[in-house]
């Protein structure tokens, strides 16, 4: 039987209805109670956040295939620990979720271990090779929620419309990495422009995302089919987004934390957990994405978390795999950036996390309104706290975060009414 709880004295956050308010909060039989269950476990709420639990859209979670970088278990730790109740696993995994038994496996076993509610998604293509299509439709029963060949980029614009024309009788949208392959260079590391040239490091031009960006925009409107387009780096392609989006289009478009926070200008070549693709680009890119976070072409937050093993990112800037986690960082450093910053309202930046990325995939909007499936966060946005990565539940320590003070964490995770991560202070 799930426990029961009362979080007491909280401010209570929720974006699905616009609640922005001090009170209990009772949780009962995995459900937000409306009466305080009797034998509750009382926590002290005072001083901190009541927010439904986080959504992110792009987590890397390596199994199968990957387990020196990450496993479901160890991924699914990071995911509690950061707040987020259901993640959505990419699928450049060894195999990749290319198969309905790949995508069931990944579901079931994130079942089995239950902190987190793990999504599949469905490759585009067999092997996330860009040549033919998967079985969309068995990916979908198998419960692969989006389609993306995430990591890579179908660069065939017959094919990528046949996956949209599928996709849209499926009922499920297509997440594109959008990086146009002819575009960019051979063996970019970073953005193309001032800083990859005084670095002396080989650059990767916006105009790879912006192409993509366009083309798949002209096949949603085409077909009618959602697009969702991933990890936007520049001021071209949310300009694209914020067009596509006021004549009506089906388009949304992410921000990662580290796009939020950093510029191609940060990037330190002797360290590698600056290595990222797409790459961090132009301090103006990077003020472009904020305002469109602002007014609302980009809709949603994602980490992108993409763990990779020490050794492997010890390989030098040229050689090293592109990634950084991004988990267990997110909400300190989009809290401290844009709340703390005074940029956005709490329940502005919470609808980035909750109400915004389930409307991309389908899913009730997360709320706290009695009878809701008690997926709850209890956040201290007011203490500073250190990001040491050593003291991270991710497998892989990959972040250009480190040492960085930030204000936002988790101090408390429920997942349908059990409690799957606490601090040991709370």
């Amino acid at each position: 039987m799930t426990a029961s709880f009362i979080l007491s004295g909280g401010r209570i956050l929720d974006p699905a209805t616009g609640e922005d308010n001090v009170r209990d909060l009772f949780i009962a039989n995995g459900r937000i109670a409306e009466h305080p269950p009797a034998g509750a476990e009382i926590i002290d709420a005072r001083g901190r956040l009541v927010t439904p639990g986080l959504i992110d859209l792009h987590v890397h979670l390596r199994e199968p295939g990957g387990e020196e970088n990450e496993t479901l278990e160890t991924g699914s730790r990071a995911a509690a620990r950061g707040g987020f109740t259901t993640i959505v696993a990419m699928p450049n995994t060894r195999p990749p979720h290319d198969t309905a038994e790949t995508v069931a496996f990944v579901a079931r076993r994130g079942a089995e271990i239950g902190r987190t509610r793990i999504l599949p998604s469905g490759a585009i293509t067999v092997g996330r090779k860009g040549r033919e299509l998967t079985n969309l439709a068995a990916l979908a029963g198998a419960g692969a929620v989006a389609f993306t060949d995430d990591g890579s980029t179908v660069q065939d614009d017959a094919l990528m419309r046949r996956a949209m024309d599928i996709a849209r009788d499926l009922d499920r949208p297509i997440m594109d990495h959008a990086q146009d392959n002819t575009i960019e260079r051979q063996g970019g590391v970073m953005h193309e422009g001032d800083a990859s040239r005084r670095l002396g490091l080989p650059g990767i031009p916006t105009e790879a995302e912006a192409r993509i960006v366009r083309r798949d925009i002209e096949l949603a409107e085409a077909t009618g089919c959602a697009v969702h387009i991933q990890h936007v780096t520049s001021a071209a392609g949310a300009n694209l987004i914020r067009a596509a989006r006021a004549r009506g289009l089906r388009v949304t478009g992410e921000l990662t934390p580290h796009h939020l926070a950093l510029c191609d200008e940060d990037i330190d070549p002797g360290n590698t957990n600056f290595k990222m693709n797409p790459p961090l680009r132009t301090r103006a890119d990077r003020d472009a994405l904020r305002a469109a976070l602002l007014d609302g072409a980009l809709s949603c937050f994602a980490t992108d978390h993409a763990p990779h093993s020490a050794d492997k990112k010890a390989r030098g800037f040229l050689k090293a795999p592109f990634g950084i986690v991004g988990l267990e960082t997110a909400i300190g450093v989009t809290w401290t950036l844009l709340v703390r910053g005074e940029w956005m309202t709490p329940l502005d930046w919470l609808r980035r996390w909750t109400v915004e990325p389930a409307r991309v995939i389908g899913l009730n909007s997360p709320t706290l309104a009695p009878g809701a499936p008690a997926d709850v966060a209890l956040l201290d946005v007011e203490s500073p706290w250190i990001v040491h990565p050593n003291e991270f539940e991710t497998k892989s320590h990959n972040t250009p975060f480190a040492n960085w003070t930030l204000y936002g964490r988790a101090v408390a995770t429920w997942l349908a009414g059990r409690l799957v991560w606490k601090e040991t202070t709370l």
